[in-house]
């Protein structure tokens, strides 16, 4: 059943508000075999009309627990144990399953992070999209197909009378994520809960999608519940935040007073997680958390975070503490939240005492360890004539050309199927390339990594963004740091095992680790074994393909600690990818941001954040999410989709997308390389000088 918005007047005849949403002292429990498992507990919030209220908070929090109790898809072994779910006044909690499907097709629509767990893959778009119209709201196909036209034109979804006649595998994922968006909106929702709704795009994706929920929130005055663990997207979309640990609200506060003013030790922890754009390695810290997220089996008796909290004393372990009202409209969940907040951003001793040593800076005067020069990796696309068909090329890398010195990380970014990790498969031997010069030590590695000699493949490793994909479930964490070490006689086979409880102390993992198999481990401590894999012998290269992109903020910040703390130790020279511009500029030396199989500029990372930019520089800088309510953040937003590898624009290949494109020669001749100073290169037809001229993408406001 459908209820319409309500109004109450006070005794003053003042009109209040009803909210959209209010959740009071909600429990959700799941039944296992060993009892209840208590998954949320006293979550307490509320959603006005027109308001955008976030949930933050690690893996395991309990974030997308409460999403799901609100539409009741907790499964067959979840259960509301309290609590009340108020949707415009009336509690959802106890009403019969007919109902809620009524309410939460009609009223209430969810947009999840995978586009396509909503997304029948055998049904065409249109027809999916035109069934909720018609089943929700008896409307005749035509009219039902028309009015998703509308709504597909509505979400910026470009030629949507064709999109409606495709399949979901026919669009990209960015397309998927807003055709489920426009599905959501279709029967008007006074609530959209949006779970992660941006995880797996890329940052320029990221961004019009995140417009796009700004500009439909105030055309349709819907109210939204989004559910993130990025500290950037929630304070770019937020009008309030909800931060969440161990299934309990920690702290509740608008999103100036989260980020600028936290009361909650937590919220401080998440904050100095992450790196600010213009943070970097040798100037700042990060300092994660310790510990874990405890098992909602195995709670604190007293506050939940004081295992992992620096400020915890004796009342903290043995007294639980209320959710409480600090300042007006700021509530916390803590025993000493006005002093910690008193005592702002300065970490606590003993977290300063865990940071790592800074990394020696390169030396630019010495000879580089990597050169590629002219790389071509092209692979063959299936020809449309059966015979006689002329070959087509996909042309992933194409005319490539870095160095890196000993000691020195080069960070690479760019959208996905810009040639990023297919360059690094060629420079490890995992592809073929098709021309250029490869020169690793001194010698030649332009050939797969069958034929390469042990003392290369040595010398040469990889962390994979994914470790489920790399570790074997079935061996041990013990054996598989192991086995290289065997294989490439690092150390005799006596002190194998020695080395690897070394190896597992530099992890921040322990001798305890040895005997556990990959799926006992979270996450980050996969991460980190792959990590202690790569380094086992000794390489004098490693390249890091998204290490971090699926890591919670803590996690992240852990791992990169533990990498600098290996070039510090080893002198480890690092290639690095990553779609986060912020850990990019904070990790790397050098930068060089790809774009459809070419590097658009490369230079000192210092330099590519700062005018001259090459354009497509401009629009990464402006799309990144950045945690901090008071950035000034200029908006600049790429129109279209990256166009084909197999068939690439002539000319400049930014110029289908460039809003600074000056003219025809940007369509008919390729760029030159302009020489900015201090090895920063811009590869562009638009002038220097007026590249210097160019405005700052990003200001920060000192929020002392």
């Amino acid at each position: 059943m459908s209820v319409d918005f309500e109004w109450t007047t006070d005794t003053d005849d003042h009109r209040i508000k009803t909210p959209i949403l209010k959740v009071e002292n909600l429990a959700i429990s799941y039944a296992t075999r060993t009892g209840d498992v208590p998954a949320v507990r006293d979550v307490s919030f509320d959603i006005q009309r027109g308001e955008a209220h976030s949930i933050v908070g690690e893996s395991g929090c309990g974030k997308s627990t409460v999403a799901f109790g609100i539409v009741n898809f907790l499964g067959r072994n979840g259960r509301i144990v309290s609590g009340r779910i108020l949707f415009q006044g009336q509690d959802l909690v106890g009403r019969p399953q007919e109902e809620l499907r009524h309410i939460r097709g009609d009223r209430i629509a969810m947009v999840y992070q995978d586009p396509m767990q909503a997304l029948n893959p055998s049904m065409r778009l249109g027809d999916q999209m035109t069934e909720v119209l018609t089943v929700h709201r008896g409307m005749e196909k035509k009219d039902a197909e028309d009015l998703c036209i509308q709504m597909l034109k509505r979400v910026y979804m470009p030629d949507p009378a064709n999109v409606m006649r495709r399949y979901p595998h026919q669009i990209s994922g960015g397309q998927q994520q807003r055709v489920v968006i426009a599905m959501a909106l279709l029967n008007d929702p006074a609530l959209l809960i949006m779970d992660e709704p941006t995880t797996a795009l890329d940052v320029t994706v990221e961004a019009a999608v995140l417009d796009l929920i700004a500009e439909l929130q105030k055309e349709f005055d819907t109210a939204i519940m989004y559910i993130s663990h990025n500290l950037g997207v929630v304070a770019r979309v937020s009008t309030r935040v909800g931060v969440m640990y161990a299934g309990e609200i920690v702290e509740r506060a608008t999103v100036a007073d989260v980020y600028l003013k936290p009361y909650h030790p937590y919220t401080h922890g998440l904050m100095r997680c992450v790196p600010r754009l213009g943070m970097d390695k040798r100037s700042s810290y990060l300092y994660p958390i310790p510990g874990r997220v405890p098992s909602p089996r195995n709670l604190p008796p007293g506050c939940i975070f004081e295992p992992r909290c620096h400020y915890a004393r004796d009342e903290c372990r043995l007294k639980k503490q209320e959710l409480r009202e600090v300042e007006p409209d700021h509530w916390a969940r803590c025993h000493l939240a006005e002093e910690i907040a008193q005592q702002g951003w300065t970490p606590p001793e003993d977290l300063i005492a865990d940071l790592p040593p800074v990394p020696p800076a390169p030396d630019e005067t010495a000879e580089p360890i990597l050169k590629v020069e002219h790389a071509k990796t092209y692979y063959e696309a299936p020809s449309k004539k059966l015979i006689g068909g002329k070959k087509q090329y996909v042309k992933a890398v194409d005319d490539v050309s870095i160095e890196l010195k000993k000691g020195e990380t080069l960070g690479i970014v760019g959208e996905s199927g810009c040639g990023k990790s297919t360059l690094v498969k060629t420079i490890i031997g995992i592809e073929k390339p098709t021309g250029g010069e490869f020169e690793f030590i001194g010698m030649d590695i332009s050939m797969p990594v069958s034929r390469r000699d042990l003392a290369i493949i040595r010398e040469l490793q990889m962390v994979f963004q994914n470790p489920d994909s790399t570790l074997n479930p079935s061996f041990t964490v013990g054996t598989q740091i192991g086995r290289p070490l065997r294989r490439f006689k690092t150390v005799p086979p006596n002190q194998i095992r020695a080395e690897v409880m070394r190896l597992l102390d530099m992890m921040k993992l322990g001798e305890r680790y040895y005997d556990r198999l990959p799926r006992q481990l979270s996450g980050g401590e996969k991460q980190r074994v792959g990590i202690a894999r790569a380094i086992a012998g000794r390489p004098e290269l490693v390249l890091c393909d998204e290490p971090v992109s699926s890591l919670d903020v803590s996690v992240q910040a852990a791992v990169l600690n533990l990498l600098m703390e290996i070039q510090q130790k080893l002198g480890t020279t690092m290639i690095f990818i990553a779609h986060d511009l912020s850990v990019v500029r904070f990790f790397c030396d050098h930068i060089a941001v790809m774009y459809l199989g070419r590097i658009a500029e490369i230079g000192p990372a210092e330099a590519i954040y700062a005018p001259p930019y090459h354009p497509y520089t401009e629009a990464l800088l402006s799309a990144v999410p950045i945690p901090d309510p008071g950035v000034e953040q200029k908006h600049v937003r790429l129109s279209g989709s990256v166009p084909s590898a197999l068939n690439p624009p002539a000319g400049c290949r930014f110029h289908t997308r460039c809003p600074r494109k000056i003219g025809e020669i940007c369509e008919t001749e390729v760029p030159p390389w302009q020489d900015v100073g201090d090895g920063h290169r811009i590869f562009c037809h638009i002038p220097l000088e007026e590249l210097r001229q160019m405005e700052t993408v990003v200001t920060f406001k000192d929020n002392a």
